[in-house]
């Protein structure tokens, strides 16, 4: 289990290469929700998502050999734009595996900062095609089976913990669970009070499915929120979140979208329906919890095309 003192340690570390992004209260999200709301805005984050808190920590500890030999990722968006844009302020060579269903944008940043981008048929080759890359003398740096990046990814918890009022329960976004893993770990020893709650997507859900089947397992994936869209989440993730998270909740993909249209609306924010989901959430646990809480928000990430927002809108018939 990822300790306070690891998460402290990688804010130490990541100091001066990553925004402290804003922790406020948001009064659109208040009056929409009928509940006082805290958005922790890691949208504008450097690279615009949380990614790059984890891609740095684990950048700043490679040694001078693997820093010579380069790294490598797994992405399905994100965390391959952080580590492609942190390595190349750092001078680190990298590749980035992607599946041909990443966002076109995200291909297009990460091959901008200098990294060698390949495609893949699907998150399973793309993995595949990592670890062979890995055997041939990269370092992987994988965005949710790693110590080093889950603690990275912790200080945003860290910083909530720091800059939020009373809070009672907090929603985070899941994938494959290193930014949930973190920010509970942080957390459950800053607010021990604090509900953590868990948020998918129908159609990538990892920990869900882990949960009900006592460990990781494959499972098959047809969300349209990429990100989120790990084909398994790790022992590390899933030991975290069966420990410290009250629960994880799962909404449709037209919820997130529409998600993202409400954050835009009432937040001012441009969110992905990574985070968009978050909402649909939010009433969710405000139903199941009453009167009386008080919800943070972890807008994970903002690195969604306006087109592609438009889009999934009309396909659900949302405009």
């Amino acid at each position: 289990m990822i300790g306070i003192s690891e998460i402290e340690t990688a804010a130490e570390r990541i100091a001066g290469h990553v925004v402290r992004t804003p922790t406020m209260p948001s009064p659109g999200l208040s009056a929409l929700l009928g509940a006082p709301v805290t958005a922790k805005l890691e949208l504008l984050q450097r690279t615009g998502s949380f990614k790059a808190r984890g891609a740095t920590a684990r950048l700043l500890s490679l040694d001078e050999a693997e820093r010579a030999a380069g790294v490598v990722a797994v992405s399905g968006g994100n965390h391959g734009i952080a580590l492609a844009v942190m390595a190349a302020a750092l001078h680190v060579k990298a590749t980035v595996v992607m599946p041909r269903s990443a966002p076109a944008r995200s291909v297009a940043i990460a091959e901008a900062a200098g990294a060698s981008v390949r495609l893949t048929d699907g998150m399973d080759e793309a993995f595949a095609t990592a670890a062979r890359l890995r055997d041939e003398g990269l370092t992987l740096v994988h965005p949710f089976d790693d110590e080093v990046v889950v603690a990275g990814q912790g200080t945003v918890g860290l910083e909530l913990a720091a800059d939020a009022g009373e809070l009672t329960d907090v929603l985070v976004s899941i994938g494959g669970g290193g930014l949930i893993a973190g920010v509970a770990a942080a957390l459950h020893a800053l607010r021990p009070g604090v509900r953590i709650w868990g948020v998918e997507t129908e159609g990538a859900e990892a920990m869900s499915e882990a949960l009900a089947s006592g460990g990781p397992v494959p499972v098959a994936l047809s969300s349209i929120v990429t990100t989120l869209s790990a084909p398994t989440v790790s022992r590390l993730t899933y030991d975290h979140v069966r420990a410290l998270v009250h629960e994880v909740l799962v909404v449709p993909d037209r919820e997130a979208v529409r998600g993202s249209l409400d954050l835009a609306e009432h937040a001012k924010v441009w969110a992905e329906p990574a985070a968009g989901s978050l909402l649909p959430a939010a009433w969710r646990v405000r139903e199941l919890m009453g009167p009386g809480v008080r919800l943070g928000l972890v807008v994970c990430g903002g690195n969604a095309a306006v087109a592609d927002v438009m889009s999934w809108a009309d396909r659900f018939q949302l405009r």
